[in-house]
């Protein structure tokens, strides 16, 4: 088995060509976690998931609950 280069690097992690290891002439945006950039407020942005998935659903129970 043989070792990434850089430019692999940046492929397999989802940087494309915006991997930040290799040497400063990428650029700085770096992974994309399924739509978040910003791995330090991840745990707001799951909250806030949740809280639209919670809205969704209620408002699919009302709809329901008024058609019946």
């Amino acid at each position: 088995m043989r070792e990434l280069t850089l430019s692999e690097i940046g492929f397999v992690s989802g940087a494309g060509t915006e991997c930040s290891g290799d040497g400063g002439s990428g650029g700085t945006e770096g992974n994309d976690l399924g739509g978040v950039r910003d791995s330090a407020n991840l745990g707001q942005d799951l909250i806030n998931i949740y809280e639209g998935v919670v809205a969704a659903t209620s408002h699919i129970i009302e709809r329901v609950a008024n058609a019946l």
